[in-house]
């Protein structure tokens, strides 16, 4: 099977390079064949930076879970898709790569995602519930070591306390 799947790529590789320089001739075929892979590694370190932003904002609760991981398997796919030679893929993962393809297959990829493994946790912080001493200071959690206090108008900072 895994044979079989290989020759099928093949033959549609080379009728495809084939079929293109035909139209355009072999010169400017492979022009677009280098062309394809230029401006997919363009892509592919613009987009995978905004993955990982995607990610982040998934961790701060701003975006869903499933919309981050959902966009991470498609950039992931074209990238891969890229690497592989050939124009059939090399297109292929361009398609994968630009923005508005992306949103369009994204909320199919979240719905297949989530109906196999079902949802995902929320990794967005959860309010602080620990007691606030001091509503107009700033809370910082910790054990107090020493205390130290600076008016601004002695030599430097003084013990508060036994020290």
């Amino acid at each position: 099977m895994t044979a079989l799947l290989f020759i099928a790529y093949l033959v549609v590789e080379i009728a495809a390079l084939v079929g293109l320089a035909q139209l355009i001739g072999i010169g400017w075929a492979l022009v677009v064949l280098v062309a394809v892979s230029g401006v997919g590694l363009v892509l592919l370190g613009r987009q995978g930076r905004r993955v990982f932003d995607r990610f982040r904002r998934a961790s701060r609760g701003e975006v869903s879970a499933e919309s981050a991981v959902a966009d991470g398997v498609i950039v992931a796919t074209g990238s891969v898709l890229l690497f592989v030679p050939g124009l059939v893929t090399g297109v292929v993962g361009l398609l994968a790569l630009f923005p508005p393809t992306r949103a369009l297959l994204r909320p199919a990829l979240e719905k297949l995602g989530t109906r196999r493994f079902g949802p995902l946790p929320s990794f967005a912080p959860s309010p602080y519930r620990g007691m606030v001493v001091d509503a107009d200071g700033d809370v910082v959690d910790g054990t107090v070591v020493g205390q130290w206090y600076d008016d601004g108008h002695t030599a430097g900072p003084r013990a508060l306390g036994p020290a």
